[in-house]
């Protein structure tokens, strides 16, 4: 601090604050001085110590210090090359029969004709597999929404959520398996089997009325169906061209411009117009529909394959898909836009069911065996003890009320209001490799059944109202529609799809094995399936097989809004654009299953059961009261004034210096009870 920027008094205080400070440190000083030279005169004098001087001699030379240290310098880096050479290494051609290879710890297998005491290998009998999995989601976006100054509030009563309950009851009725539960035990699984097939057996699609019902069975299906359609697969819908979440998130999206993604180039619509002039043009845009719900399974079961597949006992085959569709979508438009489009913001509701039934048999198109190929001379039994059990059970499950309350009117700038746009995802993928064999027996019955159960159910009655007073001569348009229900399922056998009867070799195989004794008839062996098969890999199970393969998915959306249209108490903006969108939910259902027979050639000793079924169903609700009500009284009778002037007819007064009361929250939840 150079003290030539300060002024004269500034100076004077600071040299007088210095002076000060070394008057203070000197009164200090002193008084410490003068305690100390009194304190010496007081301590007794001692006399002088006597000194003498001392002699040293050093006759030895001393040397440099030594840490036995030894110094290691770095060490140079070295640069790695690869020497170059023409010397190549081709391994001889080994001949790698079918099947594994055989390892010296094996086991040995006495008896076998020709064996020589050859060493085959252990094999590993598969385990049993258990997936149980349940997703549910639950959504309650019921909003209230009031803006645009109109001081009023908008409280009508809880939408009437009586047409989800009969859609709802209508579906269960149709479904002839709607009331099946997962099972518990080994009896369960079978007795939901036979049952499940009974029900489907007696299926009457003219004993449901309300409902526009495509059902068919046989005992194989195949094709794609849509609405109750066979058409080519190349003319299937595709789920990603209609909807709009898949298309924002598809890997040929362009990613964002850069923090906001907003085109403002001149060529882009309209946005924020009349900015540049310092004039913003008025508009109300509100949306309140919007919704996207996904449920997506997928199961590849290839657990256990083989070549053959002989069932002492009974062969049940059930493969089923159900798909229904509900929609109530009635809404009440105010005729004080009855000059506006519809439409606008999406087309009209969309119902898809798509179901597929696809088998594929591995060995179709193999070439015909050399009759010289010759058999198998060696076998490897390895046995399951009881049953064995493969069972993937997915229940898929999501619930979104967004029942929406918005009292709107234009208060001169742009007004963008949206209350919906949720988007809920439950999704499951399951692949499961397992273990392959030559040859399957089984002591017991074989239960086999893949089933696809898919239930949308969409309550989309809205309520667009107008106060008395209400006007506007800009333009408008309303989309209350829009809505996309889409079901789409696949289930796909790769195997045979028929049967044969039971050789005799098989029965007494499967009795020296029920017996202990792992011995295989030489007819077995010379059976023309296993023509070229080097070694015999057999699998033994004692007791059934029970393959089950269940996807459950249901969606549930309500979204009945209740809009108010009203001036501005202060100013009216009759002028102002209009784009009200309630509509454009998306409820999508997808489901495949894999299933991955166990045998490319089946032998059952009992009885045969197989069946395919689809049922396709559209529910037809009857219009409810709501339809033929003018909304606009409604309206009226649901809108309570904030303020205390009103004028008689019941609209509120234009008084500039009464300012617009914030709204109270209201809900219009109409099915927080329902499907619980």
């Amino acid at each position: 601090m150079y003290v030539g920027y300060f002024d004269k008094v500034t100076e004077a205080i600071t040299h007088f604050i210095g002076l000060f400070e070394m008057a203070s440190e000197e009164a200090r000083l002193k008084q410490a001085y003068y305690e100390f030279k009194a304190q010496q005169k007081a301590d007794e004098q001692l006399p002088e110590h006597e000194t003498s001087s001392a002699k040293f001699d050093a006759p030895h030379t001393l040397e440099d210090f030594d840490p036995s240290v030894r110094y290691i310098g770095v060490r140079p880096e070295i640069e790695q090359i690869t020497v170059w050479s023409k010397v190549s290494f081709t391994p001889p051609d080994i001949p790698n029969l079918k099947g594994p290879h055989l390892y010296p710890d094996g086991h040995q297998i006495a008896g076998t004709s020709g064996s020589g005491g050859m060493v085959l290998p252990q094999i590993e009998p598969p385990g049993s597999i258990v997936a149980i999995i349940n997703q549910e989601i639950r959504l309650s976006d019921d909003d209230y929404v009031g803006f645009g100054g109109s001081g009023l509030k908008f409280t009508p009563l809880p939408a009437d959520d009586t047409p989800l309950s009969d859609m709802r009851q209508a579906a269960a009725d149709i479904s002839p398996i709607d009331d099946l539960v997962l099972p518990g035990t080994t009896e369960d699984m079978a007795t939901f089997v036979t049952t499940a097939a009974e029900r489907f057996g007696s299926f009457d699609p003219d004993a449901h009325d309300g409902a526009d019902i495509f059902s068919i069975k046989g005992e194989v299906l195949e094709g794609t169906y849509f609405n109750g359609q066979l058409i080519d697969e190349a003319d299937t819908p595709q789920l990603k061209d209609h909807v709009d979440y898949l298309k924002d998130h598809s890997e040929d999206q362009p990613g964002p411009d850069g923090p906001l993604d907003i085109d403002t180039s001149p060529e882009s619509s309209d946005f924020m117009e009349g900015w540049g002039n310092g004039m913003v043009s008025s508009s109300v845009e509100v949306t309140t529909g919007g919704n996207t719900v996904i449920n997506n399974a997928v199961v590849i079961g290839e657990s256990v394959q083989a070549q053959v597949m002989a069932v002492m006992g009974n062969q049940i085959s059930l493969n089923a898909i159900v798909q229904i569709n509900g929609t109530c979508d009635a809404d009440s438009v105010s005729s004080a836009v009855g000059g506006w489009p519809f439409g606008a913001g999406g087309d009209a509701d969309q119902s898809f069911n798509i179901a597929m039934f696809k088998h594929i048999d591995p060995s179709a198109d193999d070439a015909p065996v050399d009759p010289t190929a010759g058999f198998p001379a060696f076998y490897v039994v390895t046995e399951i003890s009881g049953d064995l059990i493969i069972m993937n059970w997915i229940n898929q499950y999501a619930f979104m009320s967004d029942n929406d309350v918005c009292i709107a009117s234009s208060s001169g700038v742009q007004s963008v209001v949206s209350t919906g746009d949720n988007t809920a995802y439950n999704s499951v993928d399951l692949n499961e490799l397992g273990n392959y064999y030559d040859l399957i027996i089984v002591g017991g019955n074989v239960y086999d059944a893949s089933i696809i159960h898919q239930l949308n159910l969409l309550l989309d009655n809205d309520t667009i109202g107008a106060l008395s007073g209400f006007e506007t001569s800009g333009e408008g348009s309303v989309s209350t529609q829009g809505n996309l229900l889409w079901n789409q399922a696949a289930i796909i056998n790769v195997g045979t799809t028929t049967s044969d009867p039971l050789p005799d070799g098989y029965n007494t195989a499967a009795a020296n094995l029920a017996g202990g004794k792992h011995e295989l008839p030489q007819s077995i062996l010379d059976d023309p399936a296993f023509a070229g098969t080097g070694m015999l890999r057999v699998l033994y199970i004692s007791g059934d097989i029970y393959n089950l393969q269940y996807i459950k998915q249901t969606t549930v959306v309500g979204d009945s809004d209740q809009v108010a249209l009203a001036m501005n108490q202060v100013l009216a903006n009759p002028e102002a654009d209009w784009t009200i969108a309630t509509g454009d939910n998306q409820l999508v259902n997808y489901a495949t299953i894999v299933d991955v027979d166990p045998a490319a050639k089946v032998y059952v000793g009992g009885d045969t059961y197989s069946d395919e079924v689809l049922i396709q169903a559209e529910l037809v609700p009857s219009t409810p009261d709501l339809g033929a009500q003018n909304p606009d009284i409604l309206v009226s009778e649901a809108v309570a004034f904030l303020g205390d002037d009103t004028e008689a007819d019941g609209t509120a007064q234009q008084d500039p210096h009464i300012a617009p009361q914030p709204a109270d929250s209201g809900s219009a939840d109409v099915m927080q009870h329902m499907l619980g």
